[in-house]
């Protein structure tokens, strides 16, 4: 993709983020919360094909209930909280003349603690990108309205309100595999399978962060799962460009998991 090429890889933050439901299960929520929770699942259900009006003869399935669907929540902004952020960054290393992938994880039970330290380093570089899989409708909105939500102030490459389309130049690599299809969803596993860069198979999903974050309190394995995937993004950014990706030997994390975990 020529587009890449346009773009210093040096002034690129590949970045992931893992979220939760802001509370352990439904009924923590406050009154006020559990109706407007309420009134999001009335549009949850329709998604699943259940209409109000079956409602008159047949039973609310158990997995359409709120307190049920209330496992979703951490997708949604206004429902949910950031626990991780990773970041990665790359840089030449004129030495061995190759390119290296420097990371560093943001994980912090106190999310406001946390974003506060991740706008921090955004605001320092000001003129960098952001890179992240399906970012412009997942990664980059909820940030953005998780620090205002927290009363911090926008970094510059999220305070995005008025711009046009093509005056956000962030990189999504779903967006770049697109090419204009509006309709498709194909997933980071999925792209990483075709372009054989290699995906560690034994650890958790997506689905599994909210239990792991509540119920098993780990906290590290949820911050080591972040940092694969945009490991895996920053190589599958390099396939595009025509680059064979850096290995695993190139990847240097900026703290050991113990340093990144320091508030844990």
């Amino acid at each position: 993709m020529q587009i890449l090429h346009k773009v210093s890889l040096e002034q690129v933050f590949v970045l992931d983020i893992e979220t939760v439901p802001c509370v352990g299960c439904h009924d923590e929520l406050n009154d006020m919360l559990q109706l407007l929770w309420e009134h999001k699942c009335h549009a949850l259900r329709r998604e699943k094909g259940w209409h109000s009006s079956a409602a008159d003869v047949e039973p609310l399935p158990d997995h359409l209930h709120a307190t049920s669907l209330f496992e979703q929540a951490g997708i949604y902004a206004e429902f949910g909280k950031v626990v991780c952020i990773s970041v990665g960054c790359f840089f030449f290393d004129k030495q061995e003349e190759r390119w290296r992938f420097r990371v560093k994880s943001f994980a912090d039970h106190d999310e406001k603690a946390m974003l506060r330290e991740f706008a921090a380093l955004l605001a320092r570089k000001p003129n960098y990108l952001l890179c992240a899989h399906n970012g412009k409708e997942f990664d980059f909105p909820y940030l953005g309205r998780r620090l205002l939500i927290n009363g911090l102030q926008l970094p510059p490459q999220l305070d995005v309100a008025g711009k046009k389309p093509w005056e956000i130049n962030h990189l999504d690599t779903m967006e770049l595999w697109k090419f204009g299809d509006r309709k498709s969803y194909t997933s980071l596993a999925l792209l990483a399978a075709m372009f054989g860069i290699p995906t560690p198979k034994d650890d958790i999903t997506g689905a599994d962060v909210a239990r792991v974050y509540y119920t098993d309190n780990d906290l590290p394995r949820i911050v080591h799962y972040c940092q694969k995937d945009i490991i895996t993004t920053a190589r599958l950014l390099q396939k595009f460009r025509g680059e064979e990706p850096f290995g695993d030997e190139a990847v240097m994390y900026a703290d050991e998991l113990s340093a990144v975990m320091r508030r844990v």
